[in-house]
């Protein structure tokens, strides 16, 4: 469902707007480049949220947090919430 949203932008913000659309660029229209200015923070966001997952994963590998693949992912997953509230020791 696509939904507006109106801008106020300085005078500086609008050229640049205006510069990276239009003829003779990547974008046909300054909404055009503005959806892909926002897709591109949100790749970024998500980017981010997955290398702070894989940190906290080899963190938890360090210190010893990990479970033997049994096949049973579920399982796992509730074994490893059992250890975490009472402790991996």
């Amino acid at each position: 469902m696509a939904r507006s949203i109106n801008l106020s932008l300085t005078d500086d913000l609008r050229a640049f707007l205006d510069e990276n659309s239009g003829d003779g660029t990547l974008f046909s229209t300054p909404s055009e480049f503005v959806r892909a200015l926002i897709r591109e923070r949100k790749e970024r966001q998500e980017a981010a949220e997955l290398r702070q997952a894989v940190l906290e994963g080899y963190d938890d590998v360090l210190r010893g947090r990990v479970l033997p693949l049994a096949g049973d992912l579920r399982a796992m997953v509730a074994e490893a919430k059992r250890r975490d509230e009472q402790g991996w020791g």
